[in-house]
């Protein structure tokens, strides 16, 4: 009786250890898609945030203010971003918040009298999309803008672009043909993403009359500026809210030791200096 127990109980323990299953758990890897411009070749890698909607969101002006279709990313704190040019090479700094050529300048820009047009490389300051741009013909010359939007809120301008780099270029093609002093923005049906770092453009302002230089504006969508709160400052200049009300001084967010050199440069206009509304 006893053997017949142990006979049984073997024949249990071997059935037993066949019925056991392994399970394996697999992981797909997916690839990802290219970030398309309305069909043309103009692609970048999508960048990933910890939010998945994050690159996702947009801003948009109704008038009065800037407002976010969504929960935007943070931006850095404190706000900085990284410098669009070489500044060692610039000469004098444009101020932003002035008067200039009859019209209110939010932004400022650089100078580079001792430079070639084209030793001045121009690039995305922060993780962007490109969501408008112009070109137009100023002086014989065809002269590029874009409009640079981070998800968390900050807007980048810059103007007076000459030779491009070719992911721009293929953007500037899907652009109205040039006209002469018509440098109205044309929204993209499909902006495109950028990282910090990439190249806008190899060459910048008018090479037939040798000036060398580019206009950059830094705009903080999140909240009206202080100038903004100036019943002097919105009776003059209320009817370009949609820039004058939301103009940064760009100078403070370059990295310490461009900050301080441009600082330290003279100012770019010879009527109002570095006086500014929005730089201390």
């Amino acid at each position: 009786m006893k053997k017949a127990t142990i006979w049984l109980g073997l024949v249990l323990v071997l059935l037993g250890a066949g019925c056991q299953k392994t399970t394996t758990t697999t992981t797909q890897n997916k690839n990802t898609n290219p970030v398309t411009v309305q069909n043309r070749n103009v692609t970048t890698n999508t960048t990933t945030n910890s939010s998945p909607s994050a690159t996702m969101v947009n801003w948009d002006f109704n008038g009065t203010t800037w407002s976010a279709s969504g929960t935007p990313p943070d931006c850095p704190d404190p706000l900085s971003i990284q410098s669009p040019v070489n500044v060692a090479a610039a000469t004098s700094i444009l101020y932003p918040g002035q008067t200039r050529g009859g019209n209110y300048k939010a932004h400022g820009g650089f100078r580079f009298d001792t430079s070639n047009n084209s030793d001045i490389t121009v690039t995305v300051p922060m993780d962007a999309r490109v969501v408008q741009g112009s070109r137009y013909i100023e002086l014989g010359e065809t002269q590029y803008l874009f409009d640079l939007q981070s998800p968390c809120g900050l807007r980048f301008r810059f103007d007076h672009l000459l030779t491009l780099s070719p992911a721009f270029q293929a953007l500037a093609a899907l652009l109205p043909t040039a006209q002469q002093n018509n440098s109205r923005t044309t929204r993209f049906e499909t902006p495109l993403s950028v990282k910090a770092g990439d190249v806008i453009a190899t060459a910048v302002g008018f090479g037939s009359t040798s000036n060398v230089s580019l206009d950059f504006g830094v705009y903080d969508l999140r909240q009206p500026n202080e100038a903004s709160t100036r019943p002097v400052f919105q009776a003059a200049h209320g009817m370009f809210r949609e820039t004058a009300y939301y103009g940064i001084c760009w100078l403070e967010l370059l990295p310490a030791a461009d900050a301080a050199k441009v600082k330290a440069l003279p100012a770019g206009d010879q009527q109002l200096g570095k006086t500014s509304d929005y730089c201390e």
